[in-house]
Formats: C-alpha cells, sequence, structure tokens
C-alpha cells in the first residue's frame, strides 16, 4: 500500500473532479481522481472528527453549537494562517492513474488516516492530524468553488473569514 507523503489538491475543470497529486516515500507520485459525489460523502465524517477535537463549553445545547461554529471558524483560520507554500507535486508519467471508488477512514484520537481505494488492489492512505485536515479542508473547498460545486456539505464555520482570492490567482497545496 502506497503512503502519500505530500499532495497537491486541486480542480480540473475538463474532468470535473479534484485531481489529487501525491508523493511517495521513494519519490513516485501517484495521481488520485476523486469525485465531488464521494468527497460530499467524505466531508461529513472529517469535519465531525475535527469538532470532535474542541471541548464543549458548556453543557446547553445552544450554546455549544454556538461555541462550536465559533471555535471551528477560528481553528480554520489559524490553519489556514499557518499554511506554508511549497512547490506542487508534478505529475510524473510513469506514475500511477486511477480514480477513487471509496475511502475508508480510520478515526484515532490525534489524527485520521484516509484510505483511498480505487479498481482492484490500487490503494494509497494519507495519515491527518488536525492542523493538516483542516489545512488540507481549506483547500478542498476552495476547490469546490473554483469548480462551482454546491457547498452544501460543508458546515458553515469553512466560510469563516476565508479570503476572497482574485480571479485567476490560486494556492493549491
Amino acid at each position: 500500500m502506497a503512503t502519500l507523503q505530500r499532495i497537491t489538491t486541486e480542480y480540473i475543470d475538463q474532468e470535473d473532479r479534484i485531481r489529487l497529486t501525491g508523493e511517495l516515500a521513494h519519490g513516485a507520485t501517484v495521481v488520485l481522481w476523486i469525485t465531488q459525489r464521494l468527497l460530499n460523502r467524505l466531508i461529513p465524517h472529517l469535519t465531525a472528527w475535527l469538532s470532535r477535537q474542541i471541548a464543549p463549553a458548556s453543557r446547553i445545547p445552544s450554546v455549544q453549537a454556538a461555541h462550536q461554529d465559533i471555535a471551528q471558524g477560528f481553528a480554520q483560520q489559524a490553519a489556514r494562517a499557518q499554511l506554508v507554500h511549497e512547490p506542487p507535486v508534478r505529475v510524473s508519467s510513469e506514475g500511477l492513474v486511477w480514480r477513487v471508488d471509496s475511502v475508508d477512514i480510520a478515526q484515532g484520537e490525534d489524527a485520521v488516516v484516509l484510505t483511498f481505494k480505487g479498481e482492484g488492489e490500487a490503494q494509497a492512505t494519507l495519515m491527518l492530524a488536525a492542523q493538516p485536515l483542516r489545512q488540507w479542508l481549506g483547500i478542498v473547498f476552495e476547490q469546490y468553488q473554483r469548480g462551482e460545486w454546491p457547498t452544501t456539505a460543508w458546515p458553515g464555520w469553512m466560510e469563516v473569514g476565508r479570503p476572497q482570492a482574485a480571479p485567476g490567482v490560486m494556492a493549491l497545496h
């Protein structure tokens, strides 16, 4: 099974899909194509895990909900601010390319492990602690907007404090 060390996530208009280009430990690359439908199923699980990372401030449900939205929004802003620009992972001609058909999610206390599965034996794993998961979700959210996909699968706190990018300007990784 391939373990992704570094990834670049981008919306590809011609495919109307998200392309995740991953770098493996030995330097090879793999390209995973992810559909909107699959992401819409994955996102609620990942954002729910992030919500469990912040302790409730009250026992009153309405206060808990308001606190969660505010705390999650601040945490998302902090993750975005700490995102370090890196060169993108480049697609290599000999790298594997496949469509992701399903994703297994292993949720630990400190991280989630995503196992992307394709046809046959095609698999790649990605381990993300809370901060990198927030950063990646922020990038995926931006790609949703770039593709003009509906954002109904996303919690409201993803919008909080999101900078508006100039047309044609994008940070993808």
